[in-house]
């Protein structure tokens, strides 16, 4: 998902926004990318280490054990003239959400759960004969072949 140093580019960035945990920096990557990527503990808290040791974030007092990350001096110094490089990172998340958004449509999305429940419930009170089996995929053939067609 991120070339090399875009992820810390990254979490720097949200980390100078406000004041985060890890938690807090996975979960604001996912709705950036409205739920279709997020990345790894296994990732970002190695690179939030990574942060902390160069000097561009420091962690803030905190109450229970999740440690808030703030945004040092040195930190904001950074980030100075790589906007367009954030700005790419950050277009590239939204355009996973936006590609999701298009292939997502709730009515089709019930309609495939009506159906999925239909063959379920016919599987569960009578079963199938092969009679039945062919006639059901004769409808689901034609289906595919109309939607197909539009």
């Amino acid at each position: 998902m991120f070339g090399s140093g875009e992820l810390r580019l990254l979490l720097l960035h949200l980390v100078a926004e406000q004041p985060r945990h890890g938690y807090d920096l996975i979960r604001a990557i996912g709705e950036l990318a409205s739920g279709e990527y997020a990345p790894s503990p296994g990732v970002v808290y190695p690179t939030l280490s990574l942060l902390v040791d160069e000097g561009l974030i420091a962690e803030e007092a905190g109450e229970g054990p999740r440690k808030a990350f703030a945004v040092t001096d040195s930190g904001r110094a950074e980030l100075v003239g790589k906007d367009a490089e954030i700005d790419a990172v950050l277009a590239r998340l939204k355009a996973l959400g936006e590609q999701r958004d298009r292939a997502d449509s709730p009515p089709v999305r019930r309609a495939m759960g009506n159906l999925h429940a239909a063959v379920r419930n016919r599987v569960m009170a009578e079963g199938f004969d092969t009679e039945t089996a062919h006639a059901i995929a004769d409808i689901l053939d034609e289906a595919a072949r109309r939607i197909e067609r539009l």
